[in-house]
Protein backbone atom coordinates (compact mmCIF):
# COMPACT_ATOMS: atom_id res chain seq x y z
CA UNK A 1 0.00 0.00 0.00
CA UNK A 2 1.29 3.45 -0.93
CA UNK A 3 1.59 6.36 1.49
CA UNK A 4 -1.70 8.34 1.37
CA UNK A 5 -1.26 11.77 -0.18
CA UNK A 6 -2.11 14.99 1.61
CA UNK A 7 -4.11 17.11 -0.87
CA UNK A 8 -4.31 20.01 1.59
CA UNK A 9 -0.51 20.25 1.87
CA UNK A 10 -0.21 20.14 -1.92
CA UNK A 11 -2.83 22.86 -2.34
CA UNK A 12 -1.07 25.15 0.13
CA UNK A 13 2.27 24.62 -1.59
CA UNK A 14 0.64 25.53 -4.89
CA UNK A 15 -0.81 28.69 -3.35
CA UNK A 16 -4.41 27.61 -3.86
CA UNK A 17 -7.02 29.19 -1.60
CA UNK A 18 -8.44 26.67 0.87
CA UNK A 19 -11.69 27.61 2.63
CA UNK A 20 -12.32 25.84 5.92
CA UNK A 21 -14.67 25.44 8.85
CA UNK A 22 -13.75 25.20 12.54
CA UNK A 23 -15.15 22.22 14.44
CA UNK A 24 -15.32 22.30 18.24
CA UNK A 25 -18.48 20.30 18.92
CA UNK A 26 -16.29 17.26 19.59
CA UNK A 27 -18.59 14.82 17.82
CA UNK A 28 -17.92 12.38 15.01
CA UNK A 29 -21.57 12.75 13.99
CA UNK A 30 -21.37 16.52 13.51
CA UNK A 31 -18.04 16.15 11.68
CA UNK A 32 -19.72 13.76 9.28
CA UNK A 33 -22.45 16.36 8.70
CA UNK A 34 -20.07 19.23 7.92
CA UNK A 35 -17.53 17.11 6.04
CA UNK A 36 -20.06 16.77 3.24
CA UNK A 37 -20.75 20.51 3.00
CA UNK A 38 -17.95 21.18 0.52
CA UNK A 39 -15.26 22.91 2.58
CA UNK A 40 -11.65 22.28 1.57
CA UNK A 41 -10.61 21.64 5.17
CA UNK A 42 -12.01 21.20 8.65
CA UNK A 43 -10.25 22.14 11.87
CA UNK A 44 -10.75 19.53 14.60
CA UNK A 45 -9.98 21.45 17.75
CA UNK A 46 -8.33 19.98 20.83
CA UNK A 47 -7.13 23.24 22.34
CA UNK A 48 -10.45 24.92 23.16
CA UNK A 49 -12.89 22.02 23.20
CA UNK A 50 -13.48 18.84 25.22
CA UNK A 51 -11.92 16.73 22.43
CA UNK A 52 -9.57 13.95 23.49
CA UNK A 53 -7.52 11.47 21.45
CA UNK A 54 -10.30 8.92 21.04
CA UNK A 55 -12.96 11.46 20.07
CA UNK A 56 -10.66 12.99 17.46
CA UNK A 57 -9.92 9.51 16.14
CA UNK A 58 -13.63 8.93 15.50
CA UNK A 59 -13.84 12.33 13.81
CA UNK A 60 -10.94 11.46 11.51
CA UNK A 61 -12.76 8.26 10.63
CA UNK A 62 -15.99 10.18 9.97
CA UNK A 63 -14.21 12.66 7.69
CA UNK A 64 -12.32 9.98 5.76
CA UNK A 65 -15.17 9.36 3.31
CA UNK A 66 -15.27 13.02 2.23
CA UNK A 67 -12.99 15.44 0.39
CA UNK A 68 -12.79 17.96 3.25
CA UNK A 69 -9.32 17.51 4.74
CA UNK A 70 -9.16 17.25 8.56
CA UNK A 71 -6.57 19.44 10.29
CA UNK A 72 -6.12 18.74 14.00
CA UNK A 73 -5.23 21.55 16.38
CA UNK A 74 -3.40 19.88 19.24
CA UNK A 75 -3.76 21.43 22.71
CA UNK A 76 -0.08 22.39 22.99
CA UNK A 77 3.33 22.12 21.34
CA UNK A 78 3.89 18.79 23.05
CA UNK A 79 5.91 15.83 21.80
CA UNK A 80 3.66 13.12 23.25
CA UNK A 81 0.38 14.66 22.08
CA UNK A 82 1.73 15.22 18.57
CA UNK A 83 3.13 11.69 18.37
CA UNK A 84 -0.18 10.13 19.36
CA UNK A 85 -2.20 12.32 16.99
CA UNK A 86 0.05 11.40 14.07
CA UNK A 87 -0.19 7.71 14.95
CA UNK A 88 -4.00 8.08 14.93
CA UNK A 89 -3.76 9.11 11.30
CA UNK A 90 -3.79 12.91 11.33
CA UNK A 91 -1.66 14.22 8.47
CA UNK A 92 -2.06 17.95 9.13
CA UNK A 93 -1.53 19.60 12.50
CA UNK A 94 -2.04 23.13 13.78
CA UNK A 95 0.25 23.75 16.75
CA UNK A 96 -0.73 26.66 19.02
CA UNK A 97 1.28 29.38 20.72
CA UNK A 98 4.52 29.14 18.76
CA UNK A 99 6.43 32.32 19.53
CA UNK A 100 9.99 31.70 18.34
CA UNK A 101 11.97 29.86 15.68
CA UNK A 102 13.22 27.50 18.39
CA UNK A 103 9.65 26.54 19.32
CA UNK A 104 8.85 26.04 15.64
CA UNK A 105 11.90 23.78 15.26
CA UNK A 106 10.72 21.75 18.25
CA UNK A 107 7.25 21.40 16.72
CA UNK A 108 8.68 20.11 13.45
CA UNK A 109 10.99 17.69 15.28
CA UNK A 110 8.00 16.10 17.02
CA UNK A 111 6.60 15.17 13.59
CA UNK A 112 9.83 13.64 12.23
CA UNK A 113 11.37 10.25 12.93
CA UNK A 114 15.04 10.06 13.94
CA UNK A 115 17.55 11.22 12.94
CA UNK A 116 15.58 14.24 11.64
CA UNK A 117 13.40 14.45 14.77
CA UNK A 118 12.18 12.73 17.89
CA UNK A 119 8.88 11.12 16.89
CA UNK A 120 8.54 7.70 18.50
CA UNK A 121 8.34 4.74 16.15
CA UNK A 122 5.44 2.30 16.04
CA UNK A 123 4.76 -0.14 13.22
CA UNK A 124 1.05 -0.99 13.28
CA UNK A 125 -0.73 2.32 13.75
CA UNK A 126 -3.71 3.74 11.87
CA UNK A 127 -1.26 6.13 10.17
CA UNK A 128 0.54 3.15 8.61
CA UNK A 129 -2.75 1.46 7.73
CA UNK A 130 -1.74 -1.02 10.42
CA UNK A 131 1.63 -1.83 8.93
CA UNK A 132 0.51 -1.94 5.30
CA UNK A 133 2.04 1.33 4.04
CA UNK A 134 5.37 0.62 2.41
CA UNK A 135 8.32 2.63 3.79
CA UNK A 136 6.08 4.73 6.04
CA UNK A 137 8.94 5.56 8.40
CA UNK A 138 11.12 6.88 5.60
CA UNK A 139 8.42 8.86 3.79
CA UNK A 140 5.84 9.99 6.39
CA UNK A 141 7.24 13.52 6.55
CA UNK A 142 6.46 14.03 2.86
CA UNK A 143 2.72 14.10 3.58
CA UNK A 144 2.69 15.64 7.07
CA UNK A 145 1.66 19.29 7.07
CA UNK A 146 2.97 21.36 9.98
CA UNK A 147 1.11 24.61 10.67
CA UNK A 148 2.19 26.79 13.57
CA UNK A 149 0.01 29.35 15.29
CA UNK A 150 1.33 32.88 15.86
CA UNK A 151 -0.77 34.69 18.46
CA UNK A 152 1.39 37.09 20.48
CA UNK A 153 3.23 40.35 19.83
CA UNK A 154 6.53 38.51 20.33
CA UNK A 155 5.62 35.90 17.75
CA UNK A 156 4.57 38.57 15.25
CA UNK A 157 8.06 40.05 15.44
CA UNK A 158 9.53 36.61 14.78
CA UNK A 159 7.45 35.69 11.72
CA UNK A 160 10.35 35.65 9.27
CA UNK A 161 12.48 33.50 11.58
CA UNK A 162 9.57 31.10 12.16
CA UNK A 163 8.88 30.87 8.43
CA UNK A 164 12.54 30.10 7.80
CA UNK A 165 12.32 26.87 9.83
CA UNK A 166 12.56 23.86 7.53
CA UNK A 167 9.43 21.75 7.83
CA UNK A 168 7.02 24.55 8.68
CA UNK A 169 4.40 24.53 5.93
CA UNK A 170 2.26 27.40 7.10
CA UNK A 171 1.73 30.06 9.75
CA UNK A 172 -1.72 30.72 11.19
CA UNK A 173 -2.51 34.03 12.87
CA UNK A 174 -4.75 33.52 15.91
CA UNK A 175 -6.80 36.73 16.13
CA UNK A 176 -8.34 36.34 19.59
CA UNK A 177 -5.10 35.68 21.47
CA UNK A 178 -3.20 38.25 19.43
CA UNK A 179 -5.77 40.90 20.34
CA UNK A 180 -5.54 39.85 23.99
CA UNK A 181 -1.74 40.08 23.98
CA UNK A 182 -2.05 43.66 22.72
CA UNK A 183 -4.56 44.67 25.39
CA UNK A 184 -7.80 44.09 23.46
CA UNK A 185 -9.21 41.04 25.23
CA UNK A 186 -12.52 39.86 23.80
CA UNK A 187 -11.95 41.58 20.44
CA UNK A 188 -11.01 40.08 17.09
CA UNK A 189 -11.44 43.02 14.70
CA UNK A 190 -9.86 46.02 16.38
CA UNK A 191 -8.88 48.64 13.76
CA UNK A 192 -5.44 48.98 15.38
CA UNK A 193 -4.74 45.24 15.09
CA UNK A 194 -6.25 44.23 11.74
CA UNK A 195 -3.64 46.16 9.69
CA UNK A 196 -0.88 44.35 11.60
CA UNK A 197 -2.51 41.02 10.74
CA UNK A 198 -2.79 42.02 7.07
CA UNK A 199 0.91 42.88 7.09
CA UNK A 200 1.67 39.53 8.73
CA UNK A 201 -0.16 37.72 5.93
CA UNK A 202 1.98 39.48 3.34
CA UNK A 203 5.16 38.71 5.30
CA UNK A 204 4.28 35.02 5.59
CA UNK A 205 3.56 34.68 1.87
CA UNK A 206 6.71 36.63 0.97
CA UNK A 207 8.65 34.10 3.05
CA UNK A 208 7.20 31.33 0.88
CA UNK A 209 4.84 29.80 3.42
CA UNK A 210 1.06 29.43 3.57
CA UNK A 211 -0.84 31.97 5.67
CA UNK A 212 -3.88 31.06 7.75
CA UNK A 213 -6.72 32.83 9.53
CA UNK A 214 -10.09 32.29 11.24
CA UNK A 215 -13.03 34.68 11.32
CA UNK A 216 -16.82 34.28 11.09
CA UNK A 217 -17.07 37.82 9.67
CA UNK A 218 -17.26 37.80 5.88
CA UNK A 219 -15.70 41.26 5.51
CA UNK A 220 -12.68 40.29 7.64
CA UNK A 221 -12.28 36.98 5.79
CA UNK A 222 -12.28 38.68 2.41
CA UNK A 223 -9.90 41.35 3.71
CA UNK A 224 -7.38 38.75 4.87
CA UNK A 225 -7.74 36.68 1.69
CA UNK A 226 -6.93 39.83 -0.28
CA UNK A 227 -3.86 40.30 1.94
CA UNK A 228 -2.62 36.81 1.09
CA UNK A 229 -4.32 34.32 3.37
CA UNK A 230 -4.63 31.02 1.54
CA UNK A 231 -6.13 28.80 4.23
CA UNK A 232 -8.99 30.63 5.88
CA UNK A 233 -11.67 29.24 8.18
CA UNK A 234 -14.84 31.27 7.68
CA UNK A 235 -16.95 29.99 10.55
CA UNK A 236 -17.29 27.45 13.33
CA UNK A 237 -19.78 24.66 13.95
CA UNK A 238 -20.55 25.90 17.48
CA UNK A 239 -21.22 29.41 16.22
CA UNK A 240 -23.42 28.17 13.38
CA UNK A 241 -25.49 26.09 15.79
CA UNK A 242 -25.73 28.75 18.51
CA UNK A 243 -26.53 31.72 16.25
CA UNK A 244 -28.82 29.65 14.03
CA UNK A 245 -30.77 28.39 17.03
CA UNK A 246 -31.09 31.94 18.39
CA UNK A 247 -32.26 33.29 15.05
CA UNK A 248 -34.89 30.59 14.73
CA UNK A 249 -36.11 31.17 18.26
CA UNK A 250 -36.31 34.91 17.68
CA UNK A 251 -38.68 34.39 14.75
CA UNK A 252 -41.29 33.03 17.14
CA UNK A 253 -40.48 34.73 20.44
CA UNK A 254 -40.01 38.44 20.99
Amino acid sequence: MELPQNPFKRALKAGKLQIGLWSSLSSNYTVEVIAGAGFDWLLLDQEHSPNDLESVLTQLQAAAAYKSHPVVRVPWNDMVTIKRMLDAGAQSLLIPYVCTAEEAKAAVSYTRYPPAGVRGVAGTTRATHFGRVKDYGKRAHEEICVLVQVETEEAMKNIEAICAVDGVDGVFIGPADLHASMGYIGETSNPKVLPLIEDAMRRIRKAGKAAGYLTPLEADARRMIAAGTNFCAVGADVGILARGAEALCAKFKS
